[in-house]
């Protein structure tokens, strides 16, 4: 026999009540569970007594940014793409907006490049031969970066850059595009991810020495504070520490006090605390380990919060938010059995929405093998849209917020973070840890140490190390990216440069030069260098004649 649950006493009435906020059995959920809640016991009448903890949207935000999270918005459904030419990727975005219709998610995208342009290098360097649009998109012109967002409304739909090493220059082709389609800056919203601490500690994709680069980044968040207000200017990424083989509390250590090695940097510049902040965002992975995920995001902003107040003086409540984005991890993929992946993703974008995150990418089944095809991209996307609209999971605010078990990892994982982030403090802070190879080192002996877990059975992988029953998939499709399109990249880029007055090229690249010797912010330099043809490898190189090329230390 069936019977339907009674309505709670301080539920909603009928007439009011959004089918958003309501279960399938009929339970109309209240906004947030916490020690302002009288549950009652069904078995024996009796109060349930509650932790008490801060809700949603106070000091020091454990529970979430926002009061009411996503019952009045949802997450971000931001999806990484890029491949092969400009064009090639700006058919994969309008393919990707088409099927994000119909969400009530706002749907941002996120723009990969291939290796040569987070090199800084151009499409026809000798270096970029073989890998031209292999692992993103090539962009070497802002030719180029009218092709790779022809057609977007671009003051409409926020835009992510995942590159560091040359993001400013990237980021002054952006803004140049923009002008020069008649888009004004201050509509611009979207994030860049312009981190170049963690391409030290675990990426490698860095081309100046720390100091000199750190310089650069403060150079954009300066910029982003004058002209673009709906401008993320940095985004400080864990992601890549924990792929390189981090655990989970070091990837929480390492990027908060990267973050904090940035508003030291600003603040030495003389930027105002509270002019800055309020626009620096977060980039975490989600892994396997569900509960430890939920936590480490719930810890990160509670120890951002505080930093912000007590170590930095910010007075703005928004400088002491903690906005992230999430990315389930593509590390935990594997090519063994790869329709598994597709579990996988969903558990760990479930981590990053029950964590709090403000926006999510979730990885295609197939990327271990090549990048994604149209159909795992779909699935990706579709994983997130059932993850909102089917599980329930957007209807009340942090609803593990209470749990013992939550709580209690969450204190745990907070206080071993803050004695890494001590000990980075002592040895100077995080450049001068990069000079010491401590960051590298420490992600080796973690990652070390999972890879024996995994050698002995210790730590099962379902597919690779146990399950093997001998059926994986390997019919899988491939994405391929043909030879000609490096071919035709070349074939644009020399047309370009023959199109261009060469006297207006040299004085750009002089200016740039000259802004990096005066220790200027290099921005405008750059963006006026985007209008007068500059390529991506002559801005990069015109600063690595002033700063110098970074080849690491002899521990490296």
């Amino acid at each position: 026999m069936t019977t339907t649950p009674k309505q709670t006493t301080n539920a909603v009435a009928p007439s009011k009540v959004s089918p958003d906020t309501v279960t399938i059995s009929g339970y109309a959920l209240q906004e947030s569970y916490g020690p302002e809640t009288v549950a009652t016991s069904t078995a024996t009448n009796q109060a349930v007594p509650q932790p008490r903890i801060a809700a949603a949207g106070q000091f020091p935000f454990t529970r979430g940014v926002h009061k009411t999270m996503y019952r009045s918005r949802l997450w971000t459904m931001r999806q990484f793409a890029g491949f092969g030419s400009a064009d090639d990727t700006n058919k994969r975005f309008k393919y990707l907006l088409e099927n994000a219709k119909g969400t009530q998610a706002n749907t941002g995208l996120s723009t990969a490049f291939d290796l040569p342009t987070l090199m800084g290098r151009d499409s026809d360097d000798p270096l970029a031969c073989g890998e031209v649009g292999r692992c993103g998109v090539a962009i070497s012109t802002v030719d180029d970066m009218h092709r790779l967002y022809a057609d977007i409304p671009i003051g409409e739909v926020t835009v992510s850059q995942t590159i560091n090493g040359p993001a400013c220059v990237i980021w002054a082709m952006y803004l140049a595009m923009a002008r020069e389609r008649g888009i004004s800056w201050d509509s611009l919203g979207g994030t860049l991810q312009n981190d170049i601490l963690k391409e030290f500690h675990s990426q490698n994709e860095f081309i100046y020495p720390p100091e000199a680069s750190v310089k650069l980044v403060v150079d954009t968040i300066e910029f982003a504070s004058l002209h673009l207000p709906k401008w993320n200017s940095v985004s400080i990424s864990g992601y890549h520490i924990r792929e390189a083989g981090s655990n989970a509390v070091q990837e929480l250590a390492f990027t908060l006090r990267d973050g904090m090695e940035y508003v030291e940097a600003c603040i030495k510049r003389g930027l105002p605390v509270d002019g800055f902040a309020p626009r620096l965002s977060f980039f975490f992975n989600s892994h396997n380990e569900f509960f430890e995920e939920i936590c480490k995001l719930r810890a990160a902003r509670r120890i951002w919060a505080h930093a912000m107040r007590d170590r930095f003086g910010a007075k703005n409540e928004r400088s002491l938010l903690m906005r992230t984005h999430v990315q389930t991890a593509g590390c935990s993929l594997t090519e063994q059995q790869p329709m598994n992946n597709i579990v996988r993703v969903a558990f760990q974008a479930m981590a990053g929405v029950l964590g709090g995150c403000q926006s999510l990418h979730t990885d295609s089944m197939d990327e271990t093998l090549g990048l994604p095809t149209e159909q795992a991209v779909r699935v990706a996307l579709r994983t997130q849209q059932i993850l909102a609209h089917e599980t329930g999971v957007q209807r009340t605010v942090d609803p593990l917020g209470g749990s013992w078990f939550i709580e209690s990892l969450t204190d745990q994982m907070e206080a071993d973070a803050k004695a890494i982030i001590q000990e980075i403090d002592a040895m100077g802070g995080v450049v001068a840890g990069i000079h010491k190879g401590y960051f590298r080192r420490a992600i080796s002996e973690a990652s070390y140490r999972y890879g024996q877990e995994l050698e002995s059975g210790d730590r099962i992988i379902v597919g690779v190390n146990a399950y093997q029953d001998g059926a994986d998939d390997h019919s899988v499709p491939i994405l391929q990216i043909p030879h000609t399109v490096e071919a035709e990249q070349c074939a644009r880029l020399a047309e370009f440069r023959a199109k261009r007055d060469a006297g207006d090229v040299k004085r750009s690249l002089e200016a740039i030069r000259a802004s990096c010797r005066g220790g200027s912010n290099v921005m405008d330099s750059l963006v006026e260098a985007s209008h007068r043809k500059c390529t991506l490898g002559e801005m990069v190189q015109a600063m690595g004649d002033v700063y110098g090329r970074y080849g690491g230390g002899p521990e490296w």
